[in-house]
Parts: C-alpha cells; sequence; structure tokens
C-alpha cells in the first residue's frame, strides 16, 4: 500500500460513513456500502465529491482504483487515470 492509497483510506474512514468499510485490497481501494445505497446516487456525484476531499489530501496525485459495491451491484472508478486507463477508456 502506498502513502497516497492510506491517506484516502484514512480520509474516507474519518468521515464516519455509517455502514461504509474501506480497505485497501493492493493498489486499489474496496469501499463496501449498505445494500441499501442507491449506486447511481454515489455513481453521479463521485467526481466532484472526490474532487472536494482530494483538497485535504497533500501528497501528490496517484493513479487510483477505487471499487464500490452495495452487495447487488458494483462499479470502479479511477482517481488520476495513466495513459493507459485513457486509451482503454
Amino acid at each position: 500500500m502506498n502513502a497516497y492509497q492510506q491517506k484516502w483510506i484514512d480520509v474516507l474512514n474519518g468521515a464516519n460513513l455509517k455502514g461504509w468499510e474501506i480497505t485497501a485490497n493492493g493498489d486499489d481501494i474496496n469501499v463496501e456500502m449498505p445494500h441499501v445505497t442507491d449506486l447511481k446516487l454515489i455513481r453521479d456525484n463521485l467526481p466532484a465529491t472526490l474532487a472536494a476531499i482530494a483538497l485535504d489530501i497533500g501528497l501528490p496525485a496517484e493513479r487510483l482504483r477505487f471499487n464500490f459495491h452495495n452487495g447487488y451491484e458494483n462499479f470502479e472508478y479511477i482517481l488520476n487515470p495513466d495513459e493507459n486507463d485513457l486509451n482503454n477508456a
């Protein structure tokens, strides 16, 4: 786990999101949410939310994949995508 990834985990866990489990998985971050969580709402608001949170992270930005899951559905979001991510999109 790198320092950037650990800082994100610390910040997200510090938000005390009830029922959310935020853990490292290799170089990724897994976010397990309660079954009733509306993933569409999360996905629609995620870029702006992460941008606001990023202001509190004073480390150099690195590529980081978030894997969101609510027990039924899942999606991934890549923060600071690299060239491979952009070319395969």
